[in-house]
């Protein structure tokens, strides 16, 4: 895939409204997992059960961090979007699976809920389930008219017309 197939957007203005919210929320995830890391980082991912959580911890802070703030710019918002896809299916398996099956899984702990199965697994997901399919619609899309995408696109073309 060459640069201008990675940036090229046709997509409404209105994409800006997904790519704030996506960008937001990953920003100020990856924010918190070094403001308060032993419930949102390092700790946290050492409950869950995930491998080397020191580590872990901060390299996801930092993914969510840098991603989420190219998809509110609008730069580079396809290839952004990537990492954050990953991070959110993660999440689903490390968390939420054992919410649905009611026991730990793969290694993965259950934490403690007023109720488990498929809808107590629903309830806890909503917001992974939104970030993940707003991260795979701007992979789709890329970030719209009003993105530096966008702007980066319309003027490699320009350029290229000459």
């Amino acid at each position: 895939m060459n640069f201008t197939r990675l940036i090229d957007t046709n997509a409404p203005r209105a994409v800006i409204l997904i790519r704030v919210v996506v960008g937001w929320v990953f920003l100020s995830e990856g924010i918190q997992k070094f403001l308060y890391p032993a419930e949102n980082g390092a700790g946290r991912f050492a409950r869950i059960g995930i491998p080397s959580p020191d580590v872990m911890g901060p390299f996801v802070g930092v993914v969510e961090i840098l991603c989420g703030a190219l998809i509110l710019f609008g730069l580079l918002t396809r290839l952004a979007s990537i990492p954050l896809i990953i991070d959110m299916l993660v999440a689903i398996l490390s968390t939420k699976i054992p919410i649905l099956l009611g026991h730990g899984f793969w290694g993965f702990s259950l934490r403690t809920l007023p109720y488990y199965g498929f809808w107590g697994m629903f309830h806890e997901a909503r917001t992974d389930f939104a970030m993940l399919l707003g991260s795979i619609f701007l992979l789709i899309v890329g970030g719209g008219l009003w993105s530096i995408d966008a702007r980066l696109s319309s003027d490699r073309s320009r350029a290229l017309r000459r």
